[in-house]
């Protein structure tokens, strides 16, 4: 789709993919870009410098894709194009609240894609999640690796994903589904299972301790940079593949050590790294991403290494000590 001149609404657009996809938008030619979040887990920290730019504004008689009539309304009353949804519980969450995790991720991404063919959106960037995977059967899993999931989270993603394919073929909804890799970089919080792995090895680095890995840290995961996988979402918008879904990673394998002994290294530190036992709390312990298709059919490639990402990350935390402290306790951490 051509995207010049077109009103966006990015659902969830205060978190942590949103916003940054937020900031990607502001360097296209587009109209308007409406954030729709309930700031449940976004922030509006994380739009500041978007909000300066008067193309970009927080719809503010609601934002929660639960109140389908408020999100109908949305649509209509700002005239919007294209839809971006973030919007969903996270994995560990997922687990604790099963009931919760249907109600948003399920019945809400409904709500979406309801709201958008009542609306006539021409196009539907949706977030799901290479959770859908499980553990890999083979390395890197292109798009057709089968569905090992074993977790509500990736539950939830699965249905999701069913749910477009029905619309497209039932209503013509125009939609592209990214599953993400493992995404870290500035303004992540702890709340994700896998993402929260960095942000605690650089608490304990910052306290002078050693990080700490549950397990012996061979468990290798596809860690990508979100501004890549912001760019990837704009690449989706602006693609014409549709009824799709691709991964969004680097296509490379770095273990739990090899992680844990990059953040050394960039911080200086000279501590041994610690071992714990392994949590059982439904992760997997394998999981890289074929990027081809991406790269083939919506133009989308990661550009940002580990290193740089890591180091995007720990300069951001160190400019905003009380944006991380605020984080930290909102998950009890101090």
């Amino acid at each position: 789709m051509d995207i010049k001149g077109k009103k966006l609404m990015v659902i969830g657009g205060a978190g942590l993919i949103g916003s940054h996809t937020v900031d990607k938008l502001l360097n296209e030619d587009v109209g308007e870009i409406i954030v729709y979040d309930n700031f449940a887990r976004g922030r509006e920290e994380n739009l500041a410098k978007a909000l300066k730019d008067p193309r970009v504004s927080i719809h503010d008689v609601g934002g929660d894709i639960l109140q389908a009539d408020i999100l109908n309304a949305a649509m209509k009353d700002r005239g919007i194009d294209g839809v971006f949804h973030f919007a969903a519980l996270w994995l560990l969450q997922c687990h604790e609240f099963p009931r919760s995790a249907f109600n948003t991720n399920v019945a809400g991404t409904f709500n979406v894609m309801e709201a958008c063919v009542a609306n006539d959106i021409k196009r539907l960037v949706w977030s799901s999640s290479a959770s859908v995977y499980g553990d890999a059967v083979t390395e890197p899993m292109e798009e057709d690796h089968p569905f090992n999931n074993k977790n509500f989270y990736g539950a939830t993603k699965i249905c999701g994903e069913a749910m477009l394919r029905a619309f497209y073929h039932r209503y013509g909804l125009e939609y592209i589904g990214l599953r993400y890799m493992n995404v870290y970089g500035p303004r992540q919080d702890y709340h994700g299972a896998y993402i929260a792995v960095i942000m605690k090895m650089l608490d304990a680095i910052d306290r002078g301790e050693a990080p700490t890995i549950m397990g012996d840290g061979s468990e290798a995961f596809d860690f990508v940079a979100v501004e890549d996988c912001a760019m990837a979402n704009v690449c989706g918008m602006k693609a014409d593949a549709s009824d799709e879904f691709y991964n969004v990673g680097t296509g490379k394998r770095t273990s739990l050590k090899e992680l844990a002994e990059k953040l050394l290294n960039l911080t200086g530190c000279n501590k041994e790294i610690q071992y714990a036992p392994r949590s059982q709390a439904t992760l997997v312990k394998n999981r890289i991403g074929s990027p081809t298709k991406a790269s083939a059919e919506i133009s989308f490639t990661a550009g940002i290494d580990l290193d740089e990402g890591l180091r995007r990350l720990i300069e951001w935390r160190d400019e905003h000590k009380a944006e991380v402290l605020a984080r930290q306790k909102a998950v009890g951490l101090v």
